[in-house]
């Protein structure tokens, strides 16, 4: 009999109408009571919290990874689920990815449409997220939704409505699930496993700023001079903006602000191709590319890196780690 332990923080598969609109209000009890179960496996249940995912913080998030761990700790459990909200899934499943260096999975799952709805897609994606828990081992963080098993690492939710919601838009499915089997199609790539990070009493604020078509530095100055310890600079195309953009990133870096470089294009890599502002003079002024994370999962990257030392070098270290660039090590405090 293998061992699930459930994590419960909400989302469309905990939330019920409220007069005006849908939001999570469910517990988990009530969340496990709408899918069977898989033959084989019992499950338990850590109520965590019940918000909407465009609500998490931080510290939700972290509360949620040390939960995990916790959880982990028991020798007995075979695996675990989280219940989650599908906004911001991808950052929460990125971010517990980069601290998980157990064999056991952690899935998350979650869904399109409410709880109690007649065409609702909960029972079922909770239902394989169980399998997967149970039928899987060395994969990482993974995601479990519509008949599919994605890789925490690069999946992001595509579809805003309609329920086949994540992919990889940069690389090939990693698994399907489907007649009560899992079948795994590849091995995800992962790096080592970052160390636990402390839980601080205000986290540091890292900001997102998107370029477009006459944009300039007013965004990304007015996140500095909000506080930002951080930045992720979405460029278009392959990771380009403006030598503008790049003076701003330049002494944003100087500063010892931490400066990732993405693009708002859906697939492929952030790539060193263009001058006159592009990327090859935003990495030159300090900006860490990406590769094919994108915005959300950047920003998760960053913050772990902020969040694992005080040193601006390391921090830059502990990001190439977490982005999985070749050679990147961690050196001892």
């Amino acid at each position: 009999m293998a061992r699930i332990v459930v994590i419960s923080t909400g989302g469309t598969i905990a939330s019920r109408w409220q007069g005006s609109g849908f939001a999570a209000d469910a517990d988990g009890n009530e969340v496990i009571a709408t899918a069977p179960l898989p033959e084989g496996i019992s499950v338990e249940l850590v109520d965590l919290f019940s918000v909407n995912s465009p609500r998490l913080t931080t510290a939700h998030q972290l509360t949620l990874l040390r939960t995990v761990h916790e959880v982990l700790a028991d020798p007995g459990v075979d695996g675990i689920v989280v219940t989650h909200g599908t906004d911001t899934l991808e950052e929460s499943a990125f971010l517990l990815d980069l601290h998980h260096h157990d064999p056991r999975s952690v899935v998350f799952t979650g869904s399109q449409r409410p709880m109690g709805t007649a065409d609702g897609d909960g029972p079922g994606n909770l239902y394989d997220a169980l399998l997967t828990a149970a039928n899987t081992r060395g994969l990482g963080v993974l995601i479990a939704f519509a008949g599919r098993v994605h890789a925490a690492r690069g999946t992001v939710k595509t579809e805003a409505v309609a329920l086949d919601a994540f992919a990889d838009p940069s690389k090939e499915l990693l698994g399907k699930i489907g007649f009560g089997k899992v079948t795994i199609l590849r091995a995800p790539q992962r790096p080592a496993a970052l160390p636990l990070p402390a839980m601080p009493q205000l986290p540091p604020r890292v900001d997102v700023v998107v370029h477009h078509t006459d944009g300039d530095p007013v965004l990304l100055n007015a996140a500095l001079a909000a506080g930002a310890r951080g930045v992720v600079l979405v460029g278009t195309g392959a990771g380009n903006a403006t030598p503008e953009i790049v003076d701003a990133v330049r002494a944003a870096v100087e500063r010892g602000v931490l400066v990732a470089l993405t693009t708002r294009v859906m697939a492929g890599p952030v790539t060193e191709i263009y001058t006159h502002g592009g990327a090859v003079d935003l990495v030159a002024a300090g900006a860490v590319p990406t590769g094919t994370l994108r915005a959300g999962q950047a920003r998760i990257a960053v913050l772990s890196a902020l969040l694992a030392t005080d040193n601006t070098a390391e921090q830059a270290r502990v990001l190439r780690v977490a982005l999985g660039e070749p050679g990147a090590v961690l050196v001892e405090a």
